[in-house]
């Protein structure tokens, strides 16, 4: 009797024990039936973070310069004698505006030659246009007329940073023309200077300020910038157009900043387009996007080949008039640059006295910029 009142609890403890172990199972089962597409995560400690690859370096990517001559010092530094007080403000119509971010300089600035002229095209904002005056570009109209002997090599003689000191403006334009006159627009007395200068059968030029790539050299007053807005660069631009009369164009004094900065050479260029004036690149720096922006907007342009005087020695400047020749010989035309230092004015007088006779034409730089035009 005891016993088998005894029994029946064990039965049923046993019975639940069991049913309790079938349902550990189940529930272990369906845990992992669950759980298995899981993928695992990968975790790093601070200690493994050193074994991790480093990113890869930023690429630079230059583009080629075709040198003429050997490398020569940025010519930022021919700082103006003498500079006038900043000008009055002049008011001008405002331009659509581009992107005002200021370009990253390239790693070398060189004096040599021309970089690679890229491929650009114009912002949406400012397409090309024609200027539409019917009448004669002013580059065309203000071109000193020159003979230009078939198959005879040309010369064009350039020398800027003319109005400040008026001795050597009044030496330059004293040499035997006809070479291109360039005048900076913040020099003294320029309407009678480039009065004088036309009379005596010079081209005359705009020697406009720009910003170079070394920010302790002083461009000069109204010098156009990176920094500045759309606007303020058309107006310092206008001002610079305003200062004297009967001009073909421009050519940077500086710039080697300012002339790689596409969003703000596309504003001095479709100026120039409507104007119908030309843009001679002094080349300040061979990343330069003067050129290729002048194809663009069909502007008449020119590019300096030599600089004659950034080294002031007589003999430096022989060698470069001479290389100056060769260029000439071997391309149909050079363009060189200089100054009126009285070494250079000295020095000129007597190889423009037989370069001549030595079998080359001396020209204006609208000339080799017709000359251009007409071969294509």
């Amino acid at each position: 009797m005891l016993g088998r009142i005894w029994s029946r609890p064990l039965r049923l403890v046993t019975v639940f024990i069991g049913v309790f172990a079938v349902g550990v199972g189940l529930g272990a089962g369906l845990g992992v039936w669950l759980t298995k597409d899981e993928r695992p995560r990968a975790t790093i400690t601070i200690s493994e973070a050193h074994k991790l690859p480093k990113a890869m370096p930023p690429i630079r990517i230059e583009a080629p310069v075709e040198t003429h001559v050997a490398a020569l010092p940025i010519d930022d530094d021919a700082l103006p004698i003498n500079p006038a007080p900043a000008p009055e403000t002049v008011e001008a119509a405002p331009v659509s505006p581009p992107n005002p971010t200021p370009p990253t300089p390239g790693p070398a600035v060189v004096e040599t030659g021309d970089a690679a002229a890229p491929t650009i095209s114009p912002s949406p904002s400012r397409s090309p246009v024609q200027s539409p005056i019917t009448a004669p570009a002013a580059w065309r109209r203000y071109a000193i007329a020159s003979n230009v002997a078939t198959g005879r090599p040309m010369i064009a003689i350039v020398l800027d940073d003319l109005g400040n000191d008026q001795k050597r403006s009044r030496n330059a334009i004293a040499l035997p023309a006809p070479l291109t006159l360039s005048f900076i627009p913040y020099g003294y007395n320029l309407p009678t200077l480039t009065q004088l200068a036309r009379a005596s059968g010079h081209e005359l030029m705009v020697h406009v300020n720009m910003e170079p790539l070394d920010h302790d050299v002083d461009p000069g007053p109204n010098a156009l910038l990176t920094s500045l807005t759309p606007v303020e660069i058309r107006r310092r631009l206008d001002w610079a157009l305003s200062r004297f009369d009967g001009f073909t164009g421009i050519n940077n004094h500086m710039g080697s900043r300012f002339t790689a900065w596409p969003d703000g050479m596309e504003i001095v260029l479709q100026t120039l387009n409507e104007r119908g004036l030309l843009f001679l690149d002094s080349l300040t720096n061979t990343r330069s996007i003067g050129p290729a922006l002048a194809r663009v907007f069909k502007t008449p342009f020119a590019v300096r080949d030599v600089f004659i005087d950034h080294d002031r020695t007589d003999e430096f400047i022989i060698k470069q008039l001479a290389l100056t020749e060769r260029l000439a010989r071997r391309n149909g035309h050079a363009i060189a640059i200089g100054h009126p230092h009285d070494l250079t004015v000295n020095r000129l007088k007597q190889w423009l006295a037989t370069v001549e006779s030595r079998g080359f034409t001396l020209v204006p730089v609208s000339a080799i910029i017709r000359s251009n035009d007409a071969h294509g």
